[in-house]
């Protein structure tokens, strides 16, 4: 038996997380000086001494390299955590304060990945895809938390327009230069959603 798999389970993730930083961090200082499109999935292995199977094992494609992020999972699991009692407006407030909590403790690393996003086509058609599966995750999050089906047609809209409402607050973000703070400007599209987020509230489920 190999050394690898008697590492505990945690330590062998903590290494892979440790890797794919390590691969982003350069890829990104390659593409602030190069440029994306002039910058070779091969060159970022050569400068981060690894290699092209290794990079290709984290990340199936160089787009990849810039979407990775670990922000994903906060939404749901900020969601979760709400006390029953409260609100869903309070609840969707609370999480999408922790996500951007989140990206603003990365900020220039965070900043520098949603400008390329911003100006890369290939990139800018992954994002795309990649808000879709967003979408998903907040339904379900939703879904659980109001006591509605996934396939209820209010939660449908309120999770698009939250969908749609953090996306845009992050690239005003990036375009502004982080200022104001990203908490500020997530704050302010869950007030401008707090009509559909009532609206769930008092017209569906059991939850809070």
């Amino acid at each position: 038996m190999s050394h690898a798999a008697t590492e505990p389970a945690s330590l062998r993730e903590r290494k892979k997380l440790r890797l794919r930083r390590g691969l982003q961090q350069v890829a990104l200082r390659l593409f602030a000086v190069q440029g994306y499109e002039q910058t070779t999935v091969e060159q970022i292995v050569t400068e981060a001494e690894s290699s092209l199977a290794t990079f290709y094992r984290h990340f199936p494609a160089k787009e990849d390299v810039v979407l990775y992020d670990e922000f994903d999972p906060i939404i749901e699991q900020a969601i979760a955590e709400q006390p029953a009692d409260k609100t869903v407006t309070g609840t969707i407030r609370a999480a999408v304060t922790a996500l951007a909590q989140a990206v603003e403790a990365d900020r220039e690393q965070s900043l520098t990945r949603l400008r390329l996003i911003l100006v890369v086509p290939a990139l800018m058609a992954r994002q795309a895809l990649d808000e879709r599966k967003n979408y998903q995750l907040y339904a379900r999050a939703l879904a659980v938390r109001t006591g509605r089906p996934v396939e209820d047609y209010q939660l449908r809209l309120t999770t698009a327009a939250l969908s749609a409402a953090i996306t845009e607050a992050a690239r005003y973000w990036a375009e502004h230069d982080g200022t104001p703070r990203l908490t500020t400007l997530m704050d302010q599209a869950v007030t401008a959603l707090e009509p559909l987020l009532r609206t769930l509230q008092s017209t569906g489920g059991s939850a809070h």
